[in-house]
């Protein structure tokens, strides 16, 4: 395995049949968790910057090896989306000082809206998708993973009001 097959597949996970898409979103969760209780939602941000930019290289390097544009083990991509839609959990979190778990209705919500956003690829994301490149890879998750995020804001405004 190379270098960049470990971090496009997140550490093999995008391997997981069937659904690998889902199985990097899920995996996403706890790691984002993770870095999340190292740092709090500043590090997060910049984890999910700094594997944008790695998973960016690496989806580069593994589909100049092949003739799939957007092959199905390269979950980086569902990494970093699913990351920015955790972002506002992450920091209502902070702010509240309460556990990320406590604010689990808002993890549901974004694994759930953005796996909706990355399925369906409406407007943006659907060009991002037939970019067919490395960039395009990235950028329709990186931009799914937006319109989950605003789900989730709209989420907690709807059940805590203000």
């Amino acid at each position: 395995m190379t270098a960049a097959q470990i971090i496009g597949t997140v550490f093999y996970v995008g391997y997981l049949k069937p659904a690998s898409g889902t199985w990097g979103s899920l995996a996403a969760i706890p790691l984002a968790w993770f870095v999340w209780l190292i740092g709090g939602p500043v590090l997060l941000a910049v984890a999910t910057a700094a594997a944008f930019f790695a998973g960016s290289w690496a989806t580069r390097q593994i589909i100049a090896t092949g003739d799939n544009h957007d092959p199905s083990e390269v979950v980086i991509d569902e990494l970093v989306g699913q990351w920015i839609a955790l972002l506002p959990v992450g920091i209502g979190a902070a702010v509240m000082n309460a556990s990320f778990w406590a604010l689990w209705p808002g993890v549901l919500t974004a694994f759930v809206a953005f796996r909706l956003f990355d399925i369906w690829k409406p407007g943006p994301i659907g060009w991002a998708d037939r970019r067919g490149d490395a960039l395009g890879v990235m950028l329709d998750d990186v931009i799914a993973g937006l319109f989950a995020a605003v789900i989730v804001l709209i989420g907690a405004r709807l059940a805590h009001g203000g």
